[in-house]
């Protein structure tokens, strides 16, 4: 396959890991008005395996792509990105969807100069432009979050700037580990790991599942689960800088289940944010041309 189509492949890969990872968190968002972090994190990321183990059945990689060198890699990562799992979901639980999504999308700013520091890759001027665009448009959605009245608002906040600094250094990690290891495992043992993570809160108090609760529980690890695969599929296809702009497009899926699901309408100042990071996406889109490293 050539490089260009390669790129283009993981445009495409990313901006369906976008809507899917958005879906996911409208979920976490439904259910985190019910149930603790910790009860989540385990349902979403056991679920996960179900799409995840069936993936690698589908690409006959199962069980030995589970096989590995290099398991304090995943290890870490699994840590790193259970960590960032937590942040993520408490902000969620604070905060409207597009808002909390708002916040996590520093990540991708944070990603630009650790994807250029520690993977060598080169960042075009379109990019940078292009990126710089979109966190005008994310600021944007910031004075929306702090206009929120309360503490909550306040620990939202501050669980999504630490969503969005650790999530930079995992995809960071997720791209070196994609020249040795597949996707498929990447997701497993991060959804093991992290499914054990919010195991280990169960003595601190779970609640009982209604019918609702468990609803979106099993829509949160699904849609988590391809997810997690398919962005990793992204990552190991076109450089992490290049992809870094079109993680924005989210915000536009986060705003409209806002609206649909949970009847929070958004303001001028969400609109003009929106706008703001479509506009980053289309610049990537339409004038960076295929660069740096694949992958695999």
């Amino acid at each position: 396959m050539s490089p260009r189509k390669r790129y283009f492949e993981g445009i495409g890969l990313r901006l369906l890991a976008v809507f899917l990872m958005t879906a996911m968190s409208a979920a976490v968002h439904g259910a985190a008005e019910t149930a603790p972090i910790g009860q989540i994190m385990f349902w979403r990321s056991a679920v996960a395996l179900i799409p995840i183990c069936l993936y690698m059945v589908w690409r006959k990689e199962f069980p030995g792509t589970l096989r590995t060198r290099r398991p304090w890699l995943h290890v870490t990562r699994s840590l790193l990105g259970a960590v960032s799992m937590g942040a993520s979901f408490l902000s969620l639980a604070y905060l409207p969807v597009a808002n909390a999504q708002a916040l996590a999308y520093l990540a991708p700013v944070l990603v630009l100069p650790l994807a250029a520091l520690l993977l060598r890759e080169t960042l075009t001027s379109s990019v940078v432009i292009a990126v710089l665009l979109g966190f005008c448009g994310v600021l944007f959605l910031l004075w929306d979050a702090f206009a929120v009245p309360g503490e909550g608002a306040i620990i939202g906040v501050l669980a999504g700037l630490a969503y969005a600094f650790t999530m930079a250094f995992v995809r960071v990690h997720t791209k070196t580990m994609t020249l040795t290891e597949s996707s498929s495992s990447i997701a497993f043992y991060f959804a093991i790991v992290s499914a054990l993570v919010g195991l280990g809160t169960l003595p601190l108090g779970w609640i009982p599942l209604d019918g609702r609760l468990f609803g979106w529980l099993m829509i949160a690890g699904l849609l988590g689960g391809v997810g997690h695969i398919v962005s990793n599929e992204a990552v190991a296809r076109a450089p992490v800088g290049a992809l870094a702009p079109f993680e924005f497009t989210g915000l536009i899926w986060a705003l409209g289940f806002d609206l649909l699901i949970f009847s929070t309408v958004p303001g001028g100042v969400g609109i003009a944010g929106a706008v703001a990071i479509t506009l980053a996406a289309l610049m990537v889109s339409f004038f960076v041309p295929p660069s740096g490293r694949s992958a695999r």
